[in-house]
């Protein structure tokens, strides 16, 4: 299938169908259940993780891990994609998850998995070629800015109640809370995040997030021994047993099928489901909807570039859809595709989306036989973890790269959406770089439109003219934000020509504001009696002007189909 095909069509699993029509056998099951095994064990303290981060309990990302993570890889249209929570959604789901709890979280990501389905249905998938790299490294590094700061309570142990809604009001809260650093909490996050960035250079073919989290158990286990309580997502976090008691941690089970705003709410009581609601969590949903696009398509394209293979643009948005309609009504919240799993599974010898099935199958195992054990896991070891992933995910030596080498547009649009994104919303910097970006790359274009005359090169004009004709050659698109400023320009360069001949064979484009100007440049030429000649049009501003109902006119407007044909009666000889 051709590129445009795959940007076009939409099929129902049409990665895993794929696969099975070039042929699927016992050695590509044995690689796949490998790599699943790889991407699982370190999707689960990821999962949960970024759960806590999104403001919710930590089984809730292992839930959205199983149920999305199994239908996206199933349905979707990237062979070698693992979804799940990931960190570009942090900035959108803790407010959310603040404001109207775990329901209002679930509500929404109901509703942006019908936008996805939408744009899948609507071809959209296309759309990702527009997007600038200098508005994705912007935003995403925006995002690891904030989650980073968000981190920080967990990682040095500070007592803080809650924290600021805005950036800049929680820098300086958590500024004035540094002096309650506790040394127990610092030394056990510093162990495992020392872990995470050593452990890549032993060369050991196992995750460093397991070893990184031993590590850290074990300094939280010598510090307790000592003295010091370091805080666990068992003392954080307890779940209802059957009998009514409490228990710590995560539960050990799967949660039932339940309307996603019969969770609990902000109080712990459900959310009323009405209109009013949804108008309240359709701007949190659209967001959810649009970073998923992004993030899953992008991550489809690296992956490409991985592997030499081609995704199905809309079916992976149709897959995302599917994966978060559902899980929602088993606790789920958002996922999308993970670029660092889907790496990690694509350089574990993934061949199929059966890897990213059977990496939602080991989270499930995980969360059946290990939740007792992952109650003891030390939450500034979580914080560690989701430090390293803000670092990775802002892709710090492409932005200096970009800092250092791009035009300085790019620069600016980069700059713009990290900081939209760290002290306002996401959205708005994404929405205003691709804004910036468009009318930078406009000013850029207009700048490339020009006229010269070239009444003396013999090149194109073999012999001398009839005295008081002149030929200029117009060169680019001739839109709205060049054609008045070229057309000013060549009224004045003409004032004293009484014919002139524009020759546009390398005018690609003639727009609505193209057209306007040049029929001002017509009526002055008119106005001034100057014979108008047009020579050697493209097809699109042929086009343009036929449909504007632009005719010859004896003795004031010609066309011609060269310029050579043009020039003919222009000789004095002729003349």
């Amino acid at each position: 299938m051709s590129r445009q095909a795959r940007l076009h069509s939409l099929s129902f699993a049409s990665a895993l169908r794929e696969v099975l029509r070039e042929g699927y056998g016992r050695q590509a099951l044995l690689r796949d259940l490998m790599a699943g095994l790889s991407v699982g064990v370190i999707a689960i303290p990821l999962s949960m993780a970024l759960a806590i981060a999104s403001g919710v309990k930590p089984e809730y990302g292992l839930y959205t891990a199983i149920v999305a993570g199994f239908l996206i890889a199933l349905s979707g249209g990237s062979r070698y994609s693992v979804s799940g929570p990931t960190a570009a959604f942090v900035v959108i789901l803790y407010p959310v998850a603040q404001a109207y709890g775990l329901a209002g979280l679930l509500l929404a990501t109901l509703m942006s998995a019908l936008i996805l389905i939408g744009l899948a249905f609507a071809r959209m998938g296309r759309l990702i070629e527009y997007i600038p790299e200098s508005v994705t490294l912007g935003f995403t590094s925006g995002i690891a800015i904030v989650i980073a700061t968000l981190q920080v309570p967990d990682l040095f142990g500070l007592s803080l109640a809650e924290l600021p809604e805005h950036w800049a009001e929680r820098v300086v809260v958590l500024a004035n809370a540094l002096p309650s650093l506790d040394p127990a909490a610092t030394a056990v996050a510093a162990v495992t995040l020392a872990v995470l960035i050593l452990w890549p250079r032993l060369r050991i073919p196992i995750p460093g997030h397991l070893p990184a989290l031993l590590a850290g158990l074990a300094v939280a286990w010598v510090a307790t021994g000592m003295g010091h309580e370091v805080e666990t997502i068992g003392s954080r976090f307890s779940y209802l047993l059957p009998d009514g008691t409490l228990g710590a941690g995560i539960p050990p089970f799967f949660p039932e099928l339940a309307w996603p705003w019969d969770r609990p709410g902000p109080d712990g009581e459900p959310l009323a489901l009405s209109w009013s609601l949804v108008r309240e969590l359709l701007p949190a949903a659209f967001s959810i909807a649009m970073l998923g696009a992004i993030e899953s398509l992008l991550c489809a394209v690296v992956l490409d570039g991985m592997s030499g293979r081609r995704h199905h643009a809309n079916g992976e948005l149709l897959g995302q859809g599917i994966g978060n309609l559902v899980a929602p009504f088993f606790g789920g919240f958002t996922a999308t595709a993970a670029l660092a799993r889907s790496a990690a599974n694509y350089r574990a010898g993934a061949c199929s989306p059966v890897a990213s099935m059977i990496h939602a199958g080991v989270v499930l195992a995980g969360l059946l036989a290990l939740a007792p054990a992952l109650a003891y896991l030390p939450m500034a070891s979580m914080a560690a973890l989701l430090l390293m992933v803000a670092w990775n995910m802002s892709e710090a030596p492409k932005v200096v790269q970009l800092l250092r080498r791009a035009p300085r547009g790019d620069v600016l649009v980069l700059l713009t959406c990290m900081l939209l994104t760290v002290l306002f919303d996401m959205v708005i910097a994404i929405f205003a770089g691709i804004v910036l970006a468009s009318l930078l790359f406009m000013r850029d274009l207009a700048g490339m439109t020009r006229f010269t005359d070239i009444s003396e090169q013999r090149k194109h004009v073999p012999a001398p003219l009839t005295p008081g004709w002149r030929v200029f050659k117009l060169s680019g698109p001739l839109f709205f934000a060049a054609a008045d400023r070229v057309f000013d320009e060549l009224g004045q360069a003409s004032r004293d020509a009484r014919g002139v001949v524009l020759y546009m064979d390398a005018v690609p484009l003639l727009d609505a504001g193209g057209l306007s100007a040049l029929e001002g440049f017509m009526a002055d030429c008119r106005a001034r009696d100057v014979e108008l000649v047009i020579a050697d049009l493209q097809f699109q501003p042929l086009r343009a002007l036929a449909r504007a109902g632009m005719a010859p006119e004896a003795g004031r407007l010609a066309f011609s189909p060269t310029l050579a044909q043009a020039l003919e009666p222009l000789s004095p000889a002729q003349d």
